[in-house]
């Protein structure tokens, strides 16, 4: 009722020329004052309360930086975690800003456009807040100075940017069904309460008070997600079978995103809260399992190939850290093999799968690391067409074979993690044709500092790479156990941190 008075029908101009973008996906509203939003808030209530919630955020980071905050956590391994999420999801919450402006500008409801504004002012104090607490460790540490240039060119940071490329190049109720519901109500769980119950686990009081401060909007999100998709679906029974797609993708493409996440669960917290395992079987298929569970009497199911996310469950993060530490030497991370305590853990959380099939791969890799020969692989892998993840990924079946797909578009073979992401391919060629893939783009040379002479003399192409990164050798990445933050947090700490005893 506060927002119903702020529009009115065009005159000069007609309503299809000043909303274009409203109707071409097919979904039809016939009545947006239908729209309900949930919280009901004035803009004047709301600054109230962001501001208030401001307040209390930088008065806790202020109080962390001057007691020095950073050396209270449990491990700098730690650290990791933080430089996945800056690069990884704070540039996210930027898209989602510009996303959501985008979104609003394309409804004619009057309610859903103020919605809009509202969550794309969130996602920007999202990514300021982020920015803002995690620049205190980028004094202290590395890997963290240049997050927006690294997530628009690291190979792995593909996969996020994809995502939201993928949702703000589609139409305005695919973007809010994409983030809305299917990220930010089916699946935000699994993003920010691993990584804020991991950070308060490990000691980041500074990363706990901006995941409570995020969180807090994210619950206004949440609620607004679930309401988007019931006002599309009781507008007409022609919009369920477009609605039931865009939840299959988008179910599929957040899933794959969160492999990232899996592995940080797993391997990247020296604290673990829970395993990747037990987060899914909470977060989705209970949670998620109950909600699909009410939309069913509007006649969405659950997402397709939710199966074959449940087999891999027990896999998953196994999979993805193995990769990292295949390719770490390429990353702005550290990687190392986890220790034998850790292996224990794992081998608990996951009795039918780490000591027979990961628990090995590993053990080798800390004999090499023992020998002196930490292992990297100095070769490129094939890409997901649409996932942007290299082809680690086993068949839901068979967990010592890897999963390959493919499609022929135009001639041109394309291929695939899963026949989830071949799906999502092969309803929409002409969009993922056009996918920009780092290995492709490294191999044909696009990846190097402008004025790069790939033809010089003594030409190391990795070198040029990371310099376009701008990823510093042998301190950005790499080996954990002989990177500079290690040593450093030894001097600095007095702590001696173990490692791979060297051969004898």
């Amino acid at each position: 009722m506060m927002t119903r008075g702020l529009g009115w029908e065009t005159s000069y101009q007609s309503m299809d020329d000043v909303f274009p973008f409203d109707k071409f996906e097919g979904i039809k509203i016939h009545d947006w004052d239908k729209w309900e939003d949930p919280f009901r808030l004035t803009m004047d209530a709301y600054w109230k309360f962001q501001g208030e919630k401001e307040k209390k955020l930088y008065a806790i980071i202020d109080a962390f930086q001057q007691n020095n905050g950073q050396f209270n956590i449990s491990d700098p391994r730690y650290l990791n975690t933080l430089k996945l999420f800056l690069t990884g999801v704070s540039p996210l919450e930027y898209a989602a800003h510009r996303g959501y402006a985008m979104a609003g500008r394309s409804f004619r409801g009057v309610g859903a456009r103020v919605a809009c504004q509202m969550q794309s002012i969130d996602e920007l104090r999202h990514a300021q807040t982020q920015f803002h607490t995690i620049s205190h460790f980028n004094k202290y540490f590395n890997g963290m100075h240049d997050p927006q240039h690294m997530h628009d060119r690291v190979w792995y940071l593909s996969v996020p940017k994809s995502y939201f490329e993928d949702a703000m190049s589609a139409g305005p109720f695919e973007f809010i069904t994409a983030i809305s519901f299917s990220f930010e109500y089916v699946l935000t769980n699994l993003l920010f309460m691993p990584f804020m119950s991991g950070a308060a686990y490990n000691g980041d009081m500074a990363t706990v008070t901006f995941g409570f401060s995020a969180q807090s909007d994210e619950s206004r999100h949440m609620t607004l997600g679930l309401e988007v998709v019931k006002f599309i679906l009781e507008q007409d029974p022609a919009n369920v079978p477009i609605v039931q797609k865009w939840v299959d993708k988008w179910f599929w493409r957040g899933y794959r995103l969160l492999a990232l996440v899996s592995m940080m669960m797993d391997y990247m917290l020296p604290k673990r809260v829970m395993s990747w395992s037990e987060a899914w079987e909470m977060y989705f298929e209970k949670n998620g399992g109950a909600l699909f569970e009410d939309l069913s009497r509007y006649g969405i199911r659950m997402p397709k190939y939710h199966e074959v996310a449940a087999k891999e469950k027990s896999r998953l993060s196994h999979e993805v850290w193995a990769t990292f530490n295949n390719y770490g030497h390429a990353a702005n991370i550290n990687v190392w093999a986890p220790r034998p305590d850790e292996m224990e853990w794992l081998a608990e959380k996951y009795p039918d799968t780490f000591d027979t099939l990961y628990r090995p791969r590993f053990e080798w890799l800390a004999e090499q690391e023992r020998q002196g020969k930490r292992w990297f692989n100095n070769t490129l892998p094939m890409l997901c067409q649409t996932c942007q993840i290299p082809m680690v990924f086993t068949e839901p079946d068979d967990p010592t074979k890897i999963c390959y797909r493919e499609s022929t578009y135009h001639g041109m073979k394309h291929h695939f993690c899963s026949d989830g992401c071949k799906d999502i391919f092969d309803g929409e060629p002409e969009k993922y044709v056009q996918a920009w893939l780092p290995v492709h783009q490294i191999y044909q040379g696009n990846c190097f500092p402008e004025g790069t002479d790939p033809t010089a003399e003594g030409f190391n192409p990795l070198a040029a790479v990371l310099d376009y990164y701008h990823i510093e050798a042998g301190a950005d990445n790499g080996e954990f156990n002989t990177s500079p933050d290690k040593a450093n947090w030894e001097r600095w700490t007095g702590q001696h941190l173990p490692s791979q005893p060297k051969a004898a």
